[in-house]
């Protein structure tokens, strides 16, 4: 059984940037031994938008320019890059929560018949549920599993609720 790592938005903003909480700094050392300690592939999401963020859809409903690219808040925090510098993975940059460019490339590069999805990172309420719900709506057979531990959502009430959805919907909370 092949195993995939996905990590999730563990980046600057979402640590100790704009949009970042003490939860959050609180992971990272989990993250980084998850990372160091997995035996699989990894591959890595990053939040991405634009100049003009404000003016989209995102934007104008969570109005905090965050994880524009290029900037040091779109960057991964130091500890789990250098984690991830001793490693291959692929990055993958996500316009929104859930990625379809993820879900392709998981198709297009492994058989998920044969493949174990684990997600860890922030926030477990936004992108993690979002991303784990895609890969339970697309790989029916491939389990999913969510590291509770290494993950952070904006506050611990959206957190615990985002791991009782997807605790529902068939994606295992370890």
């Amino acid at each position: 059984m092949k195993k995939l790592l996905i990590v999730v938005d563990m980046q600057k903003d979402f640590v100790d940037g704009a949009l970042g909480s003490a939860e959050a700094v609180a992971i990272v050392d989990n993250v980084v031994s998850k990372i160091e300690n997995f035996d699989g592939d990894i591959i890595v999401t990053y939040d991405t938008h634009a100049e003009n963020y404000m003016e989209t859809q995102e934007g104008k409903n969570l109005p905090v320019p965050h994880c524009i690219k290029g900037t040091d808040g779109w960057k991964l925090d130091k500890k789990v890059q250098s984690a991830l510098d001793k490693k291959d993975y692929k990055a993958i940059e996500k316009p929104t929560f859930g990625s379809t460019e993820l879900v392709g490339y998981i198709s297009q590069n492994y058989n998920p018949n044969e493949l174990e999805i684990e997600l860890i990172g922030l926030c477990t309420d936004i992108c993690v549920v979002s991303n784990a719900l895609l890969m339970k709506a697309n790989f029916l057979e491939t389990k999913v599993s969510v590291d509770a531990s290494c993950c952070a959502g904006v506050t611990v009430d959206s957190h615990n609720a985002a791991l009782t959805t997807m605790k529902m919907c068939q994606v295992n909370v370890i």
